[in-house]
């Protein structure tokens, strides 16, 4: 990584796949990683690579994937700046393709970051998580979730929370370290905040650990959440989410 205004970069040493209509028109052992913001990379591919003809028609807009007979119109780019170490390479749009392989493994929602870790620690601190004064949970069992660049999330079992308070949202999100997350809306005193709950029913095997565990959205001011471990109340996460 480096640092200013120019993007860091590194070689990815990983098989790279992607498949349309099940057609493999990525498959690529030369990606680049790119960090164009810090949250995670993006593939830098180079163009012999894509089985596919890209039509780049002007030197700043999006172009074109033509797989077949099917035009996947604006999800190609060029890269961001001009790097000699980077030319020859364009960025196809993660949500572009049907799939994207890493090896064999399947990637979702956006390339992974090799430098990212997570660990699930099972932990024996006292966690209580209050929403608009209402004690909501209350444990010494949390399992806690430590992710590279993001606050703790601390996860609960369900038998530690009020469950009398949640209703299923039909809201579901992914993430590519933990798999596929359902929600629920929070209702205290008539209140209703949404999507105030997740949980990951069968998360990716690095997040197994949290597996039907309950983990509450701290993040936003206004919906009154207070999460307290130890008995401190934690400080409410900056997170782009």
């Amino acid at each position: 990584m480096t640092s200013g205004d120019r993007l860091g970069h590194e070689p990815n040493p990983k098989w790279i796949r992607g498949v349309v209509d099940g057609r493999v028109v990525v498959d690529s052992r030369a990606v680049e990683l790119v960090w164009e913001h810090r949250w995670y990379p993006t593939w830098y591919i180079p163009v012999g690579d894509i089985a596919a003809e890209v039509r780049l028609d002007g030197p700043d807009g999006p172009g074109d994937l033509v797989v077949g007979d099917r035009v996947l119109s604006g999800v190609v780019r060029r890269p961001a700046v001009d790097d000699p170490e980077l030319q020859d390479r364009v960025v196809i749009a993660f949500d572009a393709l049907d799939h994207w392989f890493e090896e064999d493994v399947e990637v979702f929602v956006h390339p992974r970051d090799p430098h990212k870790r997570i660990d699930v620690l099972a932990s024996s601190r006292h966690v209580r998580v209050l929403v608009d004064g209402t004690v909501l949970a209350d444990t010494e069992r949390p399992v806690a979730l430590f992710e590279t660049g993001l606050p703790v999330r601390w996860y609960l079992r369900p038998t530690d929370v009020r469950l009398e308070h949640l209703t299923p949202s039909t809201s579901v999100t992914a993430c590519p370290y933990k798999g596929t997350a359902r929600y629920w809306d929070v209702t205290v005193d008539g209140r209703v905040h949404h999507d105030l709950v997740w949980s990951y029913p069968t998360p990716l095997p690095e997040s197994a650990g949290i597996a039907g565990l309950l983990c509450f959205y701290d993040d936003r001011a206004d919906d009154g959440v207070v999460v307290e471990v130890d008995g401190a109340a934690r400080p409410r996460p900056d997170t782009p989410f």
